[in-house]
């Protein structure tokens, strides 16, 4: 068991967490990266090259993945999804194979990067899942394009709000400390420290955020650490967090989502969910997944992929 579980904490959740210049990856992260029935795609769309994967048949499911990952935390989910949904897993603004633009990290400008990737694909309505910072881009999106949203669905993580202001730089004795939410927000010295050495950033955070830290295994540890090694993309990455003001303010001007709503939390951040999904949705429903911590489709892909999978039908 995890650091993280044996302390019992996290409650505030995780996310609230290789390209030259601002282009795209390098076509290694794909290629290391390939998933038996599925195919890579790019599109220029909002402004910005989107890297995206697709496979299946079905209503369109767009799924939205969070720090420090890229589309790949899906990929023991995606083939039981795609029995039932034309499924589109998307690197973000960013993130792994689509562009690393100087700014747009707001995730109101990167829900409209997917609202016009959608538009692109032909579709006026989709559903749509998010984990972490993907999370909080697939509530914007339905806060934003509600005509073009079926349902959504947040794990582990909702969208930024003033909660953030109080999370403490030095926690009490026994308390877990969300560090790199102060550490992603300075400028340049990341990109120093990190490049070339993410592996250890990726290793510490599996072994401390997640209740069974062996279930990501030693193949998609590599494909992250390749995909954030570049001072592009770790520059690229926290400016998701440096834009964590901008998303407070818009934040307070959305009104309850419309959509269906389904929130899919640990058990560390269950209660949580419980409480503000009441506050931000219509229509929602709280699922707790249990013998995972915040890495829930690698920890407990065969839970979270039957949720989503009951939802979304």
């Amino acid at each position: 068991m995890s650091e993280l579980s044996r302390r019992g904490v996290f409650a505030l959740g995780a996310g609230v967490a290789l390209g030259a210049g601002t282009g795209v990856a390098a076509a290694d992260t794909n290629r290391e990266a390939e998933l038996p029935g599925f195919k890579h795609n790019h599109a220029q769309v909002n402004g910005v090259r989107l890297h995206y994967v697709t496979g299946g048949r079905g209503e369109p499911l767009v799924l939205l993945p969070g720090w420090p990952q890229t589309w790949w935390e899906y990929h023991q989910i995606m083939p039981a999804l795609a029995t039932r949904f034309r499924v589109i897993a998307v690197d973000l603004r960013g993130m792994g194979g689509s562009e690393k633009p100087a700014g747009g990290y707001d995730k109101k400008t990167m829900a409209a990067d997917i609202h016009a990737l959608v538009k692109h694909l032909g579709y006026e309505k989709v559903g749509i899942a998010g984990h972490d910072i993907g999370s909080q881009v697939a509530f914007s999106f339905a806060a934003n394009h509600p005509t073009a949203t079926r349902k959504v669905a947040f794990m582990d993580v909702l969208h930024p709000d003033e909660g953030y202001y109080q999370i403490p730089l030095l926690p009490p004795p026994g308390q877990f400390s969300l560090w790199w939410f102060a550490f992603n927000q300075i400028q340049t010295l990341p990109e120093q420290l990190l490049t070339g050495r993410f592996r250890y950033l990726i290793d510490w955070l599996f072994a401390n955020t997640a209740f069974n830290p062996d279930a990501i295994d030693e193949r998609s540890r590599q494909i992250y650490a390749r995909a954030y090694n570049s001072p592009d993309a770790i520059r690229a990455s926290n400016g998701w967090y440096q834009a964590f003001h901008q998303d407070i303010a818009d934040g307070k001007t959305y009104a309850k989502l419309t959509p269906p709503v389904l929130g899919l939390a640990s058990v560390l951040s269950f209660e949580q969910f419980k409480a503000a999904l009441p506050n931000l949705a219509i229509d929602f429903k709280a699922v707790q997944i249990d013998g995972a911590g915040h890495w829930l489709a690698e920890e407990q892909p065969d839970a979270v992929a039957r949720e989503l999978t009951q939802f979304f039908s």
